[in-house]
């Protein structure tokens, strides 16, 4: 499955579950995550979307240790049910 097409499944069911979902563009950094997510009591993360099997690369793990270190989640998803279960989780934990 494509990178795209399991992005839009993901975001599909975040909506339903009433986060706000924002493709993340950052000029002048790159790497940044690919959504930025915004839980109903405020709460942000971020995922970086993947085709199954691959890894971020370097530059964008070095972003996300950014996002991290200052205490937001960033979670990379190579597959629909991973990003299923990952959303129902943080709405869970809000």
């Amino acid at each position: 499955m494509l990178e795209k097409q399991i992005e839009k499944k993901v975001c599909d069911f975040a909506k339903v579950k009433g986060l706000l979902c924002y493709k993340f563009v950052s000029p002048g950094n790159a790497g940044v995550p690919d959504r930025m997510f915004v839980l109903p009591n405020g709460g942000v993360f971020f995922i970086e979307f993947k085709q199954l099997g691959k890894k971020p690369t370097p530059l964008q793990e070095r972003e996300a240790l950014k996002l991290t270190s200052r205490g937001c989640p960033v979670f990379v998803i190579d597959n629909v049910t991973e990003g299923l279960v990952t959303i129902q989780r943080m709405v869970d934990q809000c």
